[in-house]
């Protein structure tokens, strides 16, 4: 891959992708969830992936690896459809790209949604959790190495990684709609194997109540550059032998898109009041 800096691929974007109010949202779609775009927003512009200096090119099956230029209502907002991951071979560097990219263009809040397996005994499969605190359980680090002090400090402060606010809006907008929405606490392993039974019970043990192979660099990153963080996992399976059964990932894409009409009244509800409070 081409080494760019991110100031360059930034005004690559914004040279394609120009519009009179610049987003405050970048809304990055994990597995599964790419088709809430056709039913929630209009897309007024995209680019692929592989055409944006410095962006990696997704391989995941689910995740189409396009940049969208949106609008919900009067909001517009950045929507990235598929993400990167560590185990595609890809450094912490080249999967966190894109966020220190959508920080020079002016974002102010990260809305990061993947797919994750149900450690937590009360969920099931398809439904939802609003992520309020994470484990790096991957075995690397997205900040290591010489710090960027032009995006934030050498040691940046984790204690509230997941905005409170910004999940509280999730959480009212899921009361009022009659959505079922956990919270609950994101363990991330680097993957691409699933976990093992010993493991699922280490990481219940921990604190951890779903768990994935993703997110949790993007958030570190966009609280590095000050951004305002927020997420959501669709239990997709049950983690291990909690489902009984194999796991694959053709079972995670299916119950994500089973989850559509949940996450369509979840983010049609909730990302115009986030658009509102970042703009405080």
């Amino acid at each position: 891959m081409e080494k760019v800096t991110t100031k360059k691929s930034a005004d690559w974007i914004s040279s394609r992708l120009s519009t009179p109010e610049p987003p405050r949202i970048l809304l990055i779609l994990g597995s599964g969830w790419g088709p809430v775009v056709e039913d929630l927003m209009v897309i007024e512009k995209s680019i692929a992936y592989s055409d944006i200096p410095g962006f990696p090119v997704s391989t995941v099956e689910g995740h189409h690896g396009t940049l969208l230029l949106a609008r919900m209502g009067d909001v517009p907002l950045y929507v990235m459809q598929g993400r990167f991951h560590y185990y595609e071979g890809y450094s912490m560097q080249e999967i966190t790209f894109p966020i220190r990219v959508f920080a020079h263009l002016g974002v102010r809040g990260v809305f990061l949604t993947n797919a994750a397996g149900g450690i937590d005994p009360a969920f099931r499969p398809g439904q939802l959790m609003a992520i309020e605190d994470h484990i790096n359980f991957m075995g690397d680090h997205p900040l290591r190495g010489p710090n960027d002090n032009a995006s934030g400090p050498r040691f940046p402060d984790m204690t509230a990684a997941w905005d409170p606010r910004l999940r509280n809006i999730l959480m009212e907008t899921a009361s009022a709609e009659g959505i079922p929405l956990h919270s609950g606490v994101y363990l991330a392993v680097s993957g691409p194997s699933f976990e093992t039974p010993a493991e699922v019970r280490a990481f219940s043990g921990m604190g951890a109540n779903a768990v994935g192979m993703s997110t949790v660099p993007e958030c570190i990153v966009a609280r590095h550059c000050g951004l305002r963080v927020t997420g959501l996992s669709c239990i997709t399976n049950l983690a291990a032998h909690l489902g009984g059964a194999p796991l694959t990932h053709e079972e995670v894409a299916e119950s994500a898109r089973d989850s559509h009409a949940h996450v369509i009244g979840l983010l049609r509800g909730s990302i115009p009041s986030m658009h509102a409070q970042l703009g405080e």
